[in-house]
């Protein structure tokens, strides 16, 4: 939506794929000991430990998960990272590695490419994150973006999806809705922009959701700040679909119910004040909105008084058995039933 059209452009067939992959990774840094071999081989080389592994996988495609008029390609790398080891962290283990696999159409200079790079090494800088490893290629139309994040974890330490019983209590990290409404900002302002290319929009209103939506970040502080209370989830997902979505996850996993409750649900003022303003109900924008990447998690009761007041996380809830499914207890103290109503990636794309 503001790119500059005059920027410099060299392009990609000038280095060849060998030579691309070495341009752009060549400043990385490690940062484990248990990466013996990063890029440069035919397989990157890491170090048995003791502790489990845990693998995770996304890929994201240009039109589908995101959109470049409003996405930095330097934000793109960066949250594609993010993508990944949100996963890692909510199965309450450590990031270590990642690989990073592109294919582009020749519409892309390597100088996008670079900043595309750019973000992806923020991100393994600020999150001490090694880059061991990836692919290149060519794509007959767009951008495909996958990364994978690997990690580990002592076996006992590891949360599943499928330990959460009765009488748990349903806990957010962070805030909700955030990033679903920095997209609807967002896809405003490109309208606008496409009916008039001179308009130059005023987003200082939107300056947390936007970044909620453009940078988020994936709670590596939150399983930190659990082992330090003194507390091990009995479930643990992020938020990548949307909060309902996700305790469907867990209660499906879990073979149990859940009940949460309106008036618990963490929200940001910039959030409130934007749905008033696009005439949306934050209590539905908060269940199916995703893309928060946040960690949502159970807990045995008995460990209610360590996590009390920790402004870092909030109470929304709690497990009940099977049969009572799965419900919303508005403000008004009535008993919805919740519906999995967030991102689904093979809906029909208008």
């Amino acid at each position: 939506m503001l790119e500059d059209k005059n920027q410099e452009r060299t392009s990609l067939a000038e280095l060849g794929e060998f030579g691309l992959i070495n341009h752009l990774t060549k400043h990385f840094k490690i940062h484990h000991s248990s990466t013996v071999k990063g890029i440069g081989d035919d397989c990157a080389v890491l170090k048995n430990t003791e502790e489990e592994i845990v693998v995770t996988t996304d890929l994201l495609i240009e039109g589908v998960h995101f959109d470049l008029s409003y996405m930095p390609l330097k934000h793109l790398g960066y949250k594609a990272v993010m993508v990944n080891l949100s996963d890692v962290y909510a199965m309450n283990a450590e990031a270590q590695q990642i690989t990073v696999s592109i294919a582009v159409s020749n519409r892309f200079p390597l100088e996008a490419i670079e900043e595309l790079y750019a973000g992806i090494q923020l991100a393994c800088n600020t999150y001490k994150i090694d880059l061991i490893g990836g692919d290149t290629t060519s794509s007959t139309k767009g951008m495909l973006l996958s990364v994978t994040a690997i990690g580990s974890a002592k076996k006992e330490d590891i949360v599943y999806r499928n330990g959460a019983k009765p009488t748990d209590l349903i806990v957010v990290s962070g805030d909700l809705g955030g990033a679903y409404l920095g997209l609807q900002v967002l896809e405003r302002e490109k309208q606008v922009f496409n009916v008039n290319p001179q308009n130059q929009p005023d987003l200082d209103a939107y300056t947390y959701i936007i970044e909620r939506q453009l940078k988020p970040e994936a709670r590596k502080d939150i399983p930190a700040l659990l082992k330090e209370l003194g507390v091990k989830p009995t479930s643990m997902i992020d938020i990548s679909d949307g909060l309902s979505s996700e305790l469907f996850h867990i209660c499906t996993q879990s073979k149990v119910g859940c009940k949460v409750y309106e008036e618990k649900f963490p929200l940001d003022p910039q959030v409130i004040s934007t749905c008033e303003e696009f005439n949306l109900d934050s209590t539905m924008v908060a269940l199916s909105g995703g893309e928060d990447y946040e960690l949502l998690f159970t807990v045995s009761i008995n460990d209610f008084d360590k996590i009390k007041g920790n402004p870092n996380l909030t109470v929304i809830g709690h497990v009940t058995e099977e049969a009572a499914g799965l419900h919303l207890v508005t403000r008004a103290n009535q008993e919805l039933e919740l519906k999995a109503q967030g991102w689904n990636s093979f809906s029909d794309q208008e």
